[in-house]
């Protein structure tokens, strides 16, 4: 909406409001709008928009008669001169529309539908406007019994306005039907085949914005209706790729959308693998950034690191809680299912969708969906562009590289050894757009590069990345940080022996950096506190690091968000320092008590009068909550002194009641974490606490849900037999839980840990059930490491087979291979292991076990055999 401009508007601005006030005001702004001819159009549409602003905030108490005049005037008027006004006009209709007004205003549907027959070409087209912001605004409800099914008449109506002489009719009528795609309306569906053959009657249409339309159609019907496009795939392809070579730019994008919704479809390697010699060079092409796209990033500004940052270009991060996950064989702790990291493209600061950004995309799935099928299309076109002279050209191909590096892994890997050192090169281009690229192009062969001798790439890459993290440009200070990050989690211990030269050139980037990349150095240092651990708890390391943090954290006050990220970045290197934190712990601690204590006091004057206070944001309690987590964690019982001076008990008893899932998620970590680091403080609170996490085992909420599971174990084992009157308040949820079909692997991992846990000690309370979870708590726990939590609940699962060995019987062979898991138990487990096994095998005697492990895969008869004897 146009903004009030100069004094004058702004002065009739000021009388307008404070007529307001009059109950007749609203006739005069429709006047105005649509009978004030004198007036310039301007004007007129100020004032419709003012009405639409009133419709908006007070419709509801409008006088009838006014309410009546307004819609009759819209009506009449649709059809103005001026396109200004008709299209005001029409937003003045959707939005008494959207008031709830379409089922009170019968007349409105059938009266658009019928202007569309009129001779007069502006009362069609603002008809068609007015129709096509009703059908965006409200297509759920056109297509409900409510109205009698109004698309009924609509849909076909619309179809044959495809035909019409005007573009632009023709293109509203298009963008009419297209809002109906998605929700599969009866209609449409209905019409399907008549739409389909209109939309190809349309394909070569002169006007743009109908064959973006068209294009759009094509997209969302590969969706919802790919079984109706099969039969005119062929062609459908060929006229994409046309389409995605359009010289209008936004029709090439919405064209280019159908390779990355083709891939997603099952029979998209049988539909495109004849086209790729086509498709292919068509992508790589639209890969290379415009001439608008240059100037837009400022492509020829090479050193601009002195220039502030404008707040808007910073955009909102995302605080990711803590998730309380397990180590599993093979790797390093797996993250959970619903944490998905975004690995895009790296010129997100022009954060609009455009065609580069949809073709890269595209070759990006497309690799996954072909794997090396699709190298011998683009390994000749890579070589041209690799070592092209002209940098924009130049530029692409490191793009494309990065683009496949995913799905084309296993093809690429023998040419690596050459392009790896030529990426390097790059890394040092007089271009910045060449230099910030690569750094993300070699992020994506991080992983190749970390499975080498280390003197052959990961050391150059380093000492390279390190020097784009200094940088002299922006973007490529931020790409480098990125692609670091990206390193240092594929690196891990790898970069132990060059921790002094990394943190000279972190620490060194902390006086250099403006405001946005400083919050991506923060993630930087994080990662690798996360990546080598306790490595960096030496001396020399901490007296770089932590006095440039420090100094951070004292500058910002406390209701800025720039805490987030820094508070994240504490919370990591916390947790690797572990007794190396000691010394800055207490100032730490206490600013996080306060900001839990200031969020949870601003929630509560805004309940009571939320009319005087604003909504506090909660991301600040639930970033602090994660950090007193990192603190418990990593320091260990040096927390308790901390713990006995604060009021962190009652607060967390707060924060786990809160509505926001978040919130209580990271009060769970908290709490199982003080458990472990100081049960002193935490026993007091245990019957006050205990029900509230009964209430949260609810699946719904899947991390919250895991997190109160885990602190209930490591409560159990705290508590011994002091549980017992609690297992009835959890025992019941956690067995439904681990039953669950569908329930993510980490919560079944944890929900198992934490029954095998109060089994270990309230062994008689919990064995009855253990028919009810035998299997999956045995399914569960087969691919963890070896580790006290697997210990302690391993522990359990045998005292209840003690107790009631008949629950055990029919799953047997589970219990087999869950103990054939183990690496090497401790020795008093094997023995209990031993007991069971051999126990079993004599009650059913030699014939009858010698049948039963007939059924066994025969790894796990071998190893029952060598370890157990049986």
């Amino acid at each position: 909406e146009p903004e009030a401009q100069s004094a004058g508007l702004r002065n009739s601005w000021g009388k307008l409001e404070q007529l307001n006030q009059f109950p007749d005001f609203n006739n005069y702004l429709i006047f105005v709008l649509t009978r004030l001819k004198s007036e310039d159009e301007p004007t007129r549409s100020l004032s419709g928009l003012i009405l639409k602003n009133n419709v908006k905030a007070h419709y509801q108490n409008f006088p009838p008669a006014v309410a009546d005049f307004i819609k009759q005037e819209c009506l009449s008027n649709i059809g103005d001169p001026s396109p200004l006004i008709r299209a005001t006009i029409g937003i003045l209709i959707t939005t008494i529309a959207s008031k709830g007004e379409l089922q009170t205003w019968p007349e409105l549907l059938p009266q658009l539908c019928n202007l569309l027959n009129s001779e007069d070409y502006n009362t069609c087209e603002g008809s068609f406007g007015a129709l096509q912001k009703i059908c965006e605004d409200s297509s759920e409800l056109l297509d409900s019994d409510a109205l009698n099914r109004p698309l009924n008449i609509m849909i076909p109506k619309f179809l044959q306005f495809f035909k019409h002489c005007s573009p632009k009719i023709r293109s509203h009528a298009i963008a009419c039907v297209n809002q109906f795609i998605i929700g599969r309306a009866q209609a449409l569906m209905d019409n399907i085949d008549t739409f389909i053959e209109s939309l190809f009657a349309l394909a070569a249409d002169e006007d743009s914005e109908v064959r973006k339309n068209v294009c759009r159609a094509l997209v969302m019907l590969l969706e919802v209706r790919i079984d109706r496009l099969i039969p005119h795939m062929h062609s459908i392809v060929q006229y994409m790729l046309q389409r995605t070579q359009d010289p209008d730019e936004n029709v090439a994008l919405e064209a280019c959308e159908f390779w990355l919704t083709l891939a997603e479809q099952p029979i998209c390697k049988e539909v495109l693998s004849g086209h790729l010699v086509q498709l292919i060079p068509i992508l790589v092409n639209g890969m290379k950034y415009s001439e608008i796209d240059i100037i837009l990033l400022k492509g020829d500004v090479e050193e601009d690191e002195a220039i502030p940052d404008s707040e808007q270009d910073i955009k909102p991060r995302f605080h990711k809680s803590r998730t309380v996950t397990l180590q599993h064989e093979g790797g390093e702790g797996e993250e959970g299912e619903d944490i998905d990291e975004d690995d895009d493209d790296d010129d997100d600061t022009l954060s609009d969708w455009n065609l580069r950004k949809c073709s890269a995309a595209a070759l990006d799935v497309l690799a996954n969906v072909f794997r090396d099928e699709l190298l011998p299309h683009l390994l000749p076109l890579l070589k041209d562009l690799l070592f092209h002279p002209d940098w924009v050209v130049k530029e692409s191909g490191i793009l494309v590289l990065g683009a496949i590096a995913e799905g084309c892994v296993q093809g690429m890997v023998p040419y690596l050894p050459e392009l790896i050192p030529h990426l390097i090169q790059c890394l040092c281009d007089k271009k910045a757009l060449v230099r910030s690229i690569a750094c993300w192009t070699l992020s994506r062969y991080a992983h190749w590069v970390v499975s080498q001798p280390p003197d052959a790439y990961l050391k150059p890459l380093m000492t390279e990345l390190l020097k784009r993290i200094l940088d002299g440009n922006k973007r490529v200070q931020e790409a480098a940080c990125s692609a670091f990050a990206t390193l240092e989690e594929e690196a891990c211990t790898e970069l132990v022996p060059y921790l002094g030269f990394i943190l000279d050139t972190l620490v060194f980037a902390f006086g250099k950096y403006q405001h946005k990349n400083l919050l991506i150095l923060y993630d930087a240092i994080g990662t690798l506190a996360d990546s080598v651990g306790h490595h960096l708890n030496q001396p020399e390391y901490i007296q770089k690091l932590m006095p440039p943090l420090i100094q951070k954290w004292n500058e910002l006050k406390d209701e800025d968000k720039d805490l987030f990220p820094l508070l994240e970045c504490l919370s990591s290197v916390a947790t690797a320092l572990q007794s190396g934190f000691l010394p800055y712990c207490e100032p730490v601690y206490q600013r996080c008590v306060t900001l839990v204590q200031k969020t949870l006091a601003q929630a509560m004057m805004y309940n009571q009068h939320p009319e005087q206070y604003e909504a506090p944001d909660k991301d600040f309690m639930i970033v602090a909550l994660d950090l007193l987590s990192g603190l418990a964690e990593g320091l260990g019982g040096h927390v308790e002194q901390l713990v006995a001076r604060s009021n962190i008990m009652t607060l967390l008893f707060q924060c786990m009641q809160d509505t926001m899932p978040e919130v209580r998620q990271s009060s769970f970590a908290l709490l199982g974490d003080l458990t472990k680091a100081c049960f002193l403080h935490v026993k007091p609170c245990i019957a006050e606490f205990m029900p509230i996490l009964g209430l949260n085992l609810n699946p719904e909420f899947i991390s919250v849900c895991n997190n109160a599971t885990w602190a209930i174990g490591e409560i159990s084992i705290q508590m011994g037999v002091e549980m017992e009157p609690y297992v009835g308040l959890v025992l019941n949820h956690l067995v439904e839980i681990i039953n669950r079909p569908n329930t993510p692997k980490t919560l079944l991992e944890n929900t198992a840990i934490t029954i095998g846990r109060l089994g270990y000690v309230c062994p008689q309370e919990v064995a009855p059930m253990l028919p009810q979870f035998i299997r999956p708590w045995c399914q569960s726990l087969r691919n963890i490491r070896d580790n006290e939590e697997k210990d302690s609940a391993f522990r359990g699962i045998c005292l209840m087979i003690g107790v009631n060995p008949g629950g055990v019987v029919q799953d047997f062979i589970f219990f087999c291979d869950a103990v054939a898991s183990w690496m090497n138990p401790k020795e008093d487990l094997r023995d209990m292991f031993y007991k069971i096994l051999h126990g079993f095998k004599d009650q059913v005697g030699e014939e009858n076990w010698q049948q039963f492990s007939e059924q066994f895969p025969p790894q796990l008869k071998e190893r029952l055999s060598a370890c157990y004897g049986v």
